[in-house]
């Protein structure tokens, strides 16, 4: 059963988000700026979450960028900084043996295989990584064992497929929307909202 209410956080900026370095799995610190945005974060969630912290869960996905998130806004909300649990199934879509290059690096290195990705990148897996798809299975594998309300501190990837596993938007647009750090995605009921 999935809660009522989920509030997913992407992480804050790194210097690899900055650089338009494809991250993944690699731990990558937050730099400077994300550690303001992930600050913002914990401001904002008492104004659009409106429920005691006590009825809700709060998890991240175990990479060092969220991990870093979850703890800042955790402070910022005035919480036990290390009481919240982790989840591997929420880690970032796995670009394997792209992880480190920018899209133009692998527009030279790569032609073929980004445009096949361009094609269809919902069900695209670069070599050795992973697709959206795949990635919505372990996602809603995750998703069932919460069973509350729930700040979830994660990825832009995992976001773009939580909203399509969970309000039924196609996954072909969901793998091209923006997902913007210092944001919260609210997802209730079907729908989802940004709130930043």
């Amino acid at each position: 059963m999935v809660a009522t209410r989920l509030f997913f956080v992407r992480h804050g900026e790194t210097d690899w988000n900055l650089a338009g370095r494809l991250q993944g799995r690699r731990d990558v610190p937050l730099n400077d700026l994300g550690r303001v945005q992930a600050g913002r974060v914990g401001k904002l969630l008492p104004r659009i979450v409106g429920a005691s912290w006590e009825n809700l869960h709060f998890v991240s996905s175990p990479m060092a960028r969220t991990l870093e998130t979850m703890r800042i806004l955790r402070t910022t909300l005035d919480l036990p900084v290390n009481e919240f649990a982790t989840d591997m199934r929420l880690a970032e879509l796995s670009f394997g043996e792209w992880e480190g290059k920018t899209w133009p690096q692998l527009r030279r290195s790569d032609l073929s295989e980004v445009r096949k990705r361009d094609e269809d990148p919902w069900h695209f897996a670069p070599p050795g990584g992973e697709s959206y798809n795949d990635l919505k299975v372990r996602l809603s594998a995750a998703l069932a064992d919460v069973q509350q309300d729930a700040i979830i501190v994660t990825h832009g990837g995992v976001i773009r497929t939580a909203l399509s596993a969970l309000t039924g938007m196609p996954g072909q647009e969901a793998a091209h929307l923006p997902i913007r750090q210092g944001a919260v995605y609210v997802i209730e009921g079907g729908r989802f909202e940004v709130a930043s």
